[in-house]
This record gives structure tokens, sequence and C-alpha cells, in this order.
């Protein structure tokens, strides 16, 4: 069976599984429609907050990025795993126990203000519609290579899916879903990363080929790579750094504090019952997040070997480009891998020498999906390799997409202008508004503005200079009132974006989101990418400050505050 009818088969049975389960699980009420009932088993809540997690960035790009990166890739491993630390510690349990929708209600009734409300949907809407872009970049970008059609019409139908089972399902429709995507993205990930340890190392666990010995040899898999690398001129793979150690700090803490505060996560732990299942459901989804990261590492270095080796065979001639495999023809056509003759002898040069660099140019995005190909896998384990980025993709549009429609209708509509309406309005004013966000996100994704492909990183940043501080000064600091955080909102996510469009541009992701060599006088070497910290720590100073000088927040509210980190009170916040 031909590729192309294997990649329909596969991509369409679980199209058709996603649709199901939404008809199957068509949200009734406004509390299905948010929350999912509020009644989801903690280990399928941590599935589907896997799922919905783990994004096109995590699925595609991530191992990419180690597979160029070498070393300095670890940023994202630490950095979006030990969010979930922090999430799982400090916020899922007390957002959990004071039992409310979403994230700005939470700070609108903290916080004791509708403004401070309208503020933190300001600064969702923006940290989302951010990183829905990439999302839908990615979802275009897989259907345009794996089911042969234009990018256009792939990103169309992408749309179309995921209106059907988010405006139809909303939360409930959307948990089953991802529960189902879940498992399809971790067999897409893993079966080809066994396959291919077993090719290189002969150890069918990826995580352990990683320290083993080549095939055939008694030289160890990070050794041979380094070797290859470093005689092409590349920096050597294993340490191979992320520009200064204050970058690397700024960046993972930026994407762990991001992952902390990112509204699409935190929304996750209102569906289950009490404090202890989003407590519970918080390790689960570690626990599934894990498979899938821990593999990366492997993916990516063992894609950068079978790329250099296919390119360049050990102690052979570099590869002839008019007998390049079928796979390079093929990606060839998305515009994502790029030849140029430079020395016209007709051969492909992968080199980090300044006249042969750019000979072969690879987009790291197109690693995972392309290494399937490269080392000559069957045809169904590609199609599931397909099915998978878009089920990484999809699954957080959903989730994303959902929290910018439920901060419209529940936070703005329900919350501030029209507090009378009816249960049914409100519902289908988040029907509504959930149509607008797949238009817009669609609209971004058909004309993705230039920094599009760094996306992900920048709305980890706006989040955790943001929502983070915010939530945490909630729950630990009683004496916050209302001034300090919306002016601590403003001026984190303010400075953050401030920075990043002054330093860098319109241009900034093309030019040095993940290169790393142009540093147009960055504050203290940080790049635009790992500023969110930064923002985060003005949000916390001015909220401090501002709060210090100006009066304190009602008894009420303090009263507040002591009862949702009272441990006495967890074992009745299922009354919520």
């Amino acid at each position: 069976m031909s590729l192309q009818t294997m990649t329909y088969l596969v991509v369409g049975f679980t199209f058709a599984l996603y649709i199901g389960i939404a008809l199957w699980a068509r949200a009734g009420s406004t509390k299905e429609f948010y929350v999912a009932g509020g009644g989801v088993h903690p280990v399928a809540n941590g599935m589907a907050t896997a799922a919905d997690w783990m994004s096109a960035a995590s699925f595609i790009s991530m191992a990419g990025m180690i597979a160029f990166m070498g070393y300095g890739g670890s940023v994202f491993l630490m950095g979006w795993t030990g969010g979930f630390v922090l999430l799982a510690m400090l916020l899922a349990p007390y957002l959990r126990k004071f039992g409310k929708f979403t994230v700005p209600e939470f700070i609108g009734d903290r916080y004791y203000s509708r403004t401070a409300r309208i503020v933190a949907v300001l600064c969702l809407i923006i940290a989302s519609v951010t990183y829905v872009i990439g999302q839908m970049k990615g979802i275009g970008v897989a259907f345009s290579r794996f089911i042969e059609v234009d990018y256009n019409t792939g990103l169309l139908v992408g749309m179309g899916i995921v209106f059907v089972y988010a405006v139809l399902g909303g939360m409930k429709g959307i948990t089953y879903t991802q529960i189902v995507q879940y498992v399809v993205l971790i067999f897409a990930y893993t079966i080809p990363a066994i396959f291919i340890s077993l090719n290189i190392t002969g150890n069918p666990i990826p995580q352990l080929g990683l320290g083993a010995s080549v095939v055939n040899g008694d030289t160890y898999f990070l050794d041979r790579l380094d070797q290859v690398v470093t005689e092409l001129g590349f920096a050597e793979y294993t340490t191979q750094a992320r520009l200064s150690t204050l970058n690397m700090v700024a960046y993972t803490l930026s994407l762990m504090i991001g992952t902390a505060g990112l509204p699409h996560v935190i929304i996750r732990f209102f569906t289950v019952p009490k404090v202890k299942d989003a407590r519970s459901s918080a390790g689960w989804a570690l626990v599934f997040i894990a498979i899938l990261y821990t593999t990366a590492p492997a993916v990516g270095a063992m894609a950068r070997l079978n790329l250099m080796e296919t390119i360049k065979p050990s102690g052979g001639e570099n590869l002839v480009y008019d007998e390049r495999p079928d796979w390079f023809k093929k990606w060839e056509g998305t515009g994502l891998l790029k030849f140029e003759d430079k020395n016209g002898d007709g051969r492909i040069q992968y080199s980090a020498k300044a006249d042969t660099n750019e000979m072969v140019t690879v987009d790291n995005d197109i690693m995972v999906l392309a290494n399937p190909e490269i080392a000559r896998l069957p045809n169904w384990v590609i199609a599931l390799v397909a099915a998978g980025g878009l089920a990484a993709a999809l699954s957080t549009a959903a989730g994303l997409l959902l929290a910018i429609s439920s901060a419209i209708s529940h936070d703005l509509l329900k919350g501030v202008f029209m507090p009378n309406i009816t249960e049914k309005q409100e519902l289908n004013a988040s029907r509504i508004a959930m149509a607008g966000a797949i238009l817009v996100a669609g609209y971004l994704g058909f004309n993705p503005p230039d920094f599009a492909a760094g996306t992900v990183a920048l709305a980890f940043g706006l989040a955790a200079s943001s929502i983070f501080p915010a939530l945490m000064m909630g729950i630990f600091d009683k004496r916050i009132n209302k001034e300090g955080a919306i002016a601590g909102m403003i001026a984190g996510i303010g400075v953050t974006l401030l920075y990043v469009f002054q330093h860098t541009g319109i241009m900034f992701v093309a030019s040095t989101a993940f290169l790393g060599d142009m540093k147009p006088n960055w504050f203290l070497g940080i790049e635009p990418n790992a500023f969110g910290v930064v923002g985060a720590i003005v949000n916390f100073g001015v909220a401090y400050a501002v709060s210090r000088v100006t009066q304190a927040p009602p008894v009420h509210v303090q009263e507040m505050v002591e009862s949702i980190r009272m441990p006495a009170g967890a074992s009745a916040a299922h009354a919520h």
C-alpha cells in the first residue's frame, strides 16, 4: 500500500474518532462546556492534560531543536517539565479549591476588581493567541506534506476538525478527545524511536540507546555523533552550550513559570472532583509527559546522525543531488528543505564552513516528521507519525481556543458586561466566541506574521510575565491588593513585549530566537524568548511596591486567601 493511501487511512480513522467523541460528549451546560462537569478522573485528566500540553512544539519542534542545538536544547526539556512541578505544588490544588471556572475569574475575585479581571483576560488572550498561531501553522505544514494537499487546504481541514469537536463538545468533548489524541501521539512518537534505536544501537529503548554503543562497533552512539558533526565543522554535540549560562537559566525559568501560568493548562485542574484529585492529575500528567520528553533527546540525536550519514556516508562521498532519495524530494516540495549548488559539483554538502553551509538548508521542524522516512521505516510507521503530529497540534489548539472563548464569554460577557444572561445564552455565546477564535487563528495561520516560528517560547514568556505572578501573589500574599496586581500585570507584560519588539523587531525569530549568533544590545545577554522571567520579576516588584503604598485588601478578601491555603478545608472542596 502506498504511503499516501496509508496516511489517508490512519489520519482519517483518528479524525473519525475525534468527531465521534465530540458528538457523544456534546456539552449541555456551561459547567460541561467549561470544566467537563467537574467529574473527570485524575488519571484521565492527567492524560488529557498531557495531550493539551504537548503541542506541535513538543511533538514536531522540540526534538528538531535538540537535534541541531545539542546540549543547549536541554532548556526546553528542563523548562517545560519543571513547570509542571511548580504547577502541581504551588497552583493547581489552591485554584481547584477556589472552585471557579477560569483563571481571570479567580483574579477578579481575589483582587475584588472587574478591572483586574479584564486585564487578566487581555493578558490571557495575548498569550493564547500568540501560542495558537504555531499550532495552526503546524497543522497546515503536516497536512501539506503527508496528505499532499496545499498548505491552505490543509489548514482549512484542520480548522474544520477543531470546530466540530471544540464548539460542540466544549471542555467535555475536548477532554475525551485529548485522551485519544494522547494515545495517538505517544505511539506515533515512541514507535519510530524504538525502530531507529534498534537500527543504530540494537537497543529497543531509545532512552538507553542514547548511551549505548552503535551496532557492529565499540564506539558509543554520542561519541559517534560528536565525531560526525565535528568532522563537518559543527560544534561538538554533547557540549554545545546555548549562549551564556545566565541566558540558559533565564530561558529555563521563563519556560517553567510560563508553564505554570498558561491558562489552557491551569483550567484543566478545574475539571476534577476535588483538591486532592487536582494534585494527583498534575502528577499523572507529568508521568505521561515524561514518556515523550525522555524520548525526545534520543529522537533528536538519532535524527541528526541519520540525516548527516544519508548526505555523507561514513568514509564515502557526498550524496549526488540527482540521486537524492524520495524523502528529500518530497520535503523539498514543502520549502522546508532546500539545496543550492554553490560550487556546481552536483553533490549535496552539509557543512559548517562559510562557503558551503547554505548548500543544504534544513528546517528544524522537519526532523521528527522526516526521521522515519530517512531511516526507511515501514509506511504505516510514517503514516502514524503524521497522525501524531496532527493530534499534538489539534489537541493544544482546542485547549487554547477554549481558554480564549471562556475568557470572552464567561469573564467578559457574563462576568463584566452582561451579568444577567441565562446559562443557555452564555453557552451559545461561548460557542460563538469559540468559532470566532478559530476564524482568527485560521487567519493568522493563513497569513502568519514573520515571528510565527518562535511564538511558542514567546507565549510562555508572556504568561510568565503577566499571569503567573498574579496567581502566586494572590495565593501566598494577603497584602497584595487590586492596585498592585493590576499595575504588576500591565508592567510585566508591557516590559516583555517592549523588549521583544525593541531589540529584535518583527523579524526577531528569523534572526535570533534559535540561532544565538546575534545579540543586538540584549539586556545582560538575555535573548527575547527568555525575557519572560525578567518581566515576571518586574511584575512581582511593581505589585509588591504599589500594594505597600496603597490600602490593604478588605478583611473578607484576606480571609478568603487564608481559607484557600487552609489544609483542613481540602476535604470539603468538592462542595464548590
